[in-house]
This record gives C-alpha cells, structure tokens and sequence, in this order.
C-alpha cells in the first residue's frame, strides 16, 4: 500500500495499558507556564529506564483555564498506579511548586476512572499555614511561599490508557528522515490526549528488549533497523533507506492514540525523501493493542 508514492508497510505498532494522569499547569505569563511543564514532563521519555512517561499535551489560553491565567496541559503515565502517585507528588512537589507563578489544575474531568488526592497531600508543605479554598467552584489548597500562594486542586483524576503506539519514518537520507519525524511531531500536538514523550517527540535510538550478548542490559540498540550495520547485520531495512527516526505515542485511549499515528503518518509521507512507514511490535506478545498501518488509511 502506498500513500503519496510512500510504501506503508503491512504490519503493526503494539500497544499496552497505562495509568495516565492529565492536569493543567497555569502561570502569570506564558512563558512561566511553560517552564514549569517543561520542568515537570522531563526525564520522561521511557519507563525502560525512566520513572515514568511524560509530556506536554496542549496549551490552554486564559479564556478557557480556571484561574483565566494561560496554562499548558501535561500528561504523566506509568503501567503502575501506586508508581503514577509517586511520580505526581514529586513531579509537582518539586517542578511546578518550585516555580514562580505556578497553579495546578485537574483536567481529567469526568473521565477519570478515579481520583488521587495530590493537592491533599502536598498541602502539608503549608507547615500548618496552607489553607482550604475554591477556584471556578474547585476545592482548591492554597500554600503559602515567599511569592505568594502555590494553589493545586485537591484532587488530580487517572485514568487507563494506551501507552506504545508508533510509527517508523524511512528516508533516503538522514535529513528527509528528521523532517519527516519533525512535521509528524508538529500533526500530533493537535491530536488531544496524546503526548509523544521522547525529545522533541522523536526517538532516535530505537531499542529491542534484552541483549544479544549482554545479559546485564534491560533493553539495546535495535540493530535491525540501524543503516550503519546494514553490511554487518541481516536487518529490516528495505534497500535505498539511509535514515530511520520513530515516534511513540502515549494517549488517555486506544482511538486518541490511533488518531494520533494517523495524523502523523499523513503529515510524514508528503516529506520528499521520505520513502516508507514502518511499526514496531513483539509479535503481539507485549501489549493487548494491535493498531495496524493499513487501517489508519
């Protein structure tokens, strides 16, 4: 199957379940808003080795927040709930209290499969001084800092996703590649409930699980699909292919995650040098989500 004189490969990305919580980070100017959501989603690129997988969802104007200040929606996911609490507590605790200006805001909304009492917790840094409020008609906790207040929304709702979606882009060259992954990238930042976690929302360094030689590795160079090995390793890199970047996608759902590869694959393929897509997958053996190329078309 071809799209645009690209070659859609005939296979599937894997996905599997994770807890993914989704709140608001607002400031006094866009700019602070940012840098504390840059803060909070970083380090977050890969549960392989990373605490948890975070990223930046939307921005949010003042006309649509509940403090009408801007604000920037952030998403946190992990497989493990209990680990998912323990992320939003030092996440915020440290990246988003820490910073001027902040409020933080649930945007989970009604659909949360439950709620964690974040806010309720980290009210205790109040020392006995926080107080108990309401925002927009939000049970709020408002702490006193040097600045201020640090105003969270007691409590922060999860939910079930998908986490693993992906897709390969396959270019003649390095550059076409990149461009590819990049106008992908840019396609899916209007899909809501998605994140692509890695930097810039671009893998550079796909990985398989385990290692052929080093048993002490959690996961290593997936080397079919480096174009550096292609004279050393019998690969599945199709013959012209010098640059290969892959984008993983976490969402609150299957369809928001399937959106999201959509978006992405369609905004790739009209890159020139761009010649083929690819998806990662275990054969099935990692996660219960088959999302096929051939049907997102």
């Amino acid at each position: 199957m071809q799209i645009d004189g690209v070659e859609i490969e005939d296979t599937f990305a894997e996905g599997f379940d994770i807890y993914v919580s989704k709140f608001l980070i607002t400031g006094a100017t866009e700019k602070f808003a940012r840098i504390a959501a840059d803060e909070t989603v970083g380090f977050g690129s890969s549960v392989i080795m990373c605490p948890a997988e975070a990223g930046i969802d939307r921005y949010l104007p003042p006309t649509v927040t509940p403090d009408g200040r801007p604000g920037y929606v952030v998403m946190v996911c992990h497989p493990k709930k209990d680990d998912l609490e323990h992320q939003l507590l030092e996440r915020i605790g440290q990246c988003v209290l820490t910073a001027p200006t902040t409020a933080v805001f649930d945007d989970m909304g009604a659909e949360a499969d439950e709620k964690l009492k974040i806010g309720f917790k980290l009210k205790y840094f109040g020392d006995g001084y926080e107080k108990e409020g309401t925002v927009a008609g939000r049970t709020v906790y408002k702490i006193p800092i040097m600045s201020g207040e640090f105003v969270i929304e007691g409590e922060l709702g999860i939910k079930r996703g998908v986490a693993g979606g992906n897709f390969f882009v396959m270019a003649e060259n390095q550059t076409a590649a990149l461009v590819g992954a990049e106008v992908a990238v840019d396609a899916i930042k209007d899909v809501e409930g998605t994140i692509t976690p890695f930097p810039g929302g671009i893998v550079a360094s796909g990985s398989k699980v385990g290692s052929n030689k080093y048993k002490f590795m959690a996961a290593t160079t997936n080397e079919k699909f480096c174009p550096s090995l292609c004279d050393e390793v019998e690969g599945d890199i199709p013959e012209g292919i010098k640059g290969i970047y892959e984008i993983v996608i976490d969402g609150v759902s299957e369809a928001a995650v399937k959106k999201a590869m959509k978006v992405g694959v369609a905004a790739a393929v009209k890159v020139p040098g761009v010649k083929r897509i690819y998806a990662g997958n275990y054969g099935g053996t990692l996660g219960a989500y088959q999302i096929w190329l051939k049907d997102l078309i």
